[in-house]
């Protein structure tokens, strides 16, 4: 099994380096059909999906160990917003009109069926998208979704200022955005620079080879500029460690929620 998960590390480790965006997302089915056979076993679980397993595959261009779920494909910070959204929103319950950007897999199937959702997807690239902009000028009309849904995006938008007042516009009033991405807490300001522009800088620089800044504890200030209200929600603080090791949750992550008033 350690020599198993050695293989994998490397091999995740490949095809994020390697391999488009669109393409990984088609070649994901493989994965999960074959991959929990080889992880049965109780030792955590899957919240989203209820899969349970001897261990998460590692994930990461610097691999974390027991990180993707090999039957929905969540990671950490996936299975914390799920997590939310199930018991602090009444997403699943009354009928709103939501706005995914970039749709994630592990939650595109699953809100698609939300027979109480009207439920949009947009992206540049994903064949999941129902819609393709790019969302520093979206088509969209204001004021039309109750809810957004820009989870790890705003890194690699060239003018994420744009992004942002642009997600405002087509929010309605009392409408919500989570607009969660990595901010590292030892930055006061979000480091970038545009003259950073090769793929091996930018993955020495910003962490992938995608990203265009790595965002400090301004990223707040970033998202009021925007005219947003921001709720910064410790929401790891409402679960046990039980839960966090079970679940293998982020050990601490604050979600983002852009509010429009």
């Amino acid at each position: 099994m350690v020599i198993f998960a050695y293989i994998m590390k490397k091999i995740i480790r490949f095809l994020l380096r390697n391999i488009p965006r669109p393409l990984l997302i088609r070649m994901s089915v493989l994965v999960t059909r074959l991959l929990p056979f080889f992880l049965k076993g109780n030792n955590v679980e899957c919240p989203i999906c209820h899969g349970k397993f001897r261990k998460f595959l590692p994930y990461g261009i610097i691999p974390r160990p027991n990180a993707l779920c090999p039957k929905c494909l969540s990671l950490e910070r996936h299975r914390l917003i799920w997590l939310y959204l199930n018991r602090k929103t009444d997403l699943f319950s009354h009928p709103y009109k939501v706005l995914q950007i970039a749709p994630e897999q592990v939650f595109y199937k699953l809100l698609k069926k939300q027979k109480n959702l009207n439920y949009i997807t947009t992206d540049l690239e994903s064949p999941l998208a129902d819609v393709k902009m790019n969302i520093e000028a979206m088509t969209f009309s204001d004021n039309e979704f109750d809810i957004v849904f820009c989870n790890h995006v705003m890194e690699h938008i060239e003018d994420d200022k744009k992004a942002l007042t642009e997600i405002y516009r087509v929010l309605k009033k009392n409408g919500w955005a989570i607009l969660q991405t990595l901010v590292d807490t030892s930055r006061e300001v979000t480091y970038e620079d545009p003259s950073i522009t090769s793929p091996l800088d930018r993955e020495r620089e910003f962490l992938q080879k995608d990203h265009l800044r790595i965002y400090g504890r301004d990223y707040a200030q970033r998202i009021m500029n925007a005219g947003f209200v921001v709720e910064e929600c410790d929401f790891n603080s409402e679960l046990t460690p039980l839960e966090i090791d079970r679940y293998r949750l982020p050990s601490s992550e604050t979600i983002y929620i852009g509010r429009k008033i």
